[in-house]
């Protein structure tokens, strides 16, 4: 799947990737919405830019992670500072590629995803997270599990418990479970103050920081 909401973008990663070996089932959304409601288990890829329609910055990320764990996402963005890539990978990205990356470039990183392995731009050394905020942060996003990751998404786009049941398709009591084991795990005391929280994380404010 290739998630912009550019489409000449879009139409230069379905060229790299038709150019690669083995046919090529391309699935195109222009905004969140779309890639959630095409996003499922038989996808084998998913390109996913940072900032379109509906999401912004690696919450998008966590959101997709939760709703299809063991599908590979690799973030693709004009955003490609060393602080960027390595929260992408630190929330479960399988690779990171940069808008700026030539054809070969991009097959070569999806050869490598593809193939189980996890693909950084050459030449980047990732350091160590600075703002220990964030570094707590990610810590304890890491210890979310999938679907409690979903309902923090989905806390984020401003859902009531109940809208959020139905989504999930479990009981009101189910998700009050999981929005009290979110917000112990984020140690904050309000879905206000995790949706705060979360929002340290998009790629505006990783722009405003680098």
């Amino acid at each position: 799947m290739v998630a912009d909401d550019h489409p000449l973008f879009r139409g230069a990663l379905k060229t790299a990737l038709s150019g690669m070996d083995g046919d090529s089932d391309i699935r195109e959304a222009g905004d969140f919405e779309g890639v959630k409601a095409l996003a499922d288990e038989d996808v084998d890829l998913v390109l996913l830019d940072l900032s379109m329609p509906g999401v912004s910055g690696l919450s998008g990320l966590m959101t997709l992670r939760g709703m299809h764990p063991t599908v590979p996402v690799a973030v693709v963005s004009a955003h490609d500072d060393p602080e960027t890539i390595r929260r992408a990978l630190d929330l479960g990205a399988s690779g990171f590629i940069s808008k700026s990356a030539g054809m070969d470039e991009i097959r070569r990183a999806v050869g490598v995803i593809l193939g189980g392995g996890i693909y950084t731009p050459e030449d980047i050394d990732l350091g160590l997270e600075t703002d220990p905020e964030i570094a707590d942060l990610i810590h304890r996003l890491q210890m979310l599990t999938p679907q409690q990751t979903r309902v923090l998404g989905m806390l984020a786009e401003g859902l009531l418990n109940k809208q959020i049941a139905y989504e999930l398709s479990v009981s009101e009591a189910t998700i009050k479970a999981h929005v009290s084991a979110v917000l112990q795990k984020l140690g904050v005391d309000s879905r206000t103050q995790a949706v705060i929280r979360l929002s340290r994380i998009s790629a505006d404010s990783i722009a405003l920081e680098s």
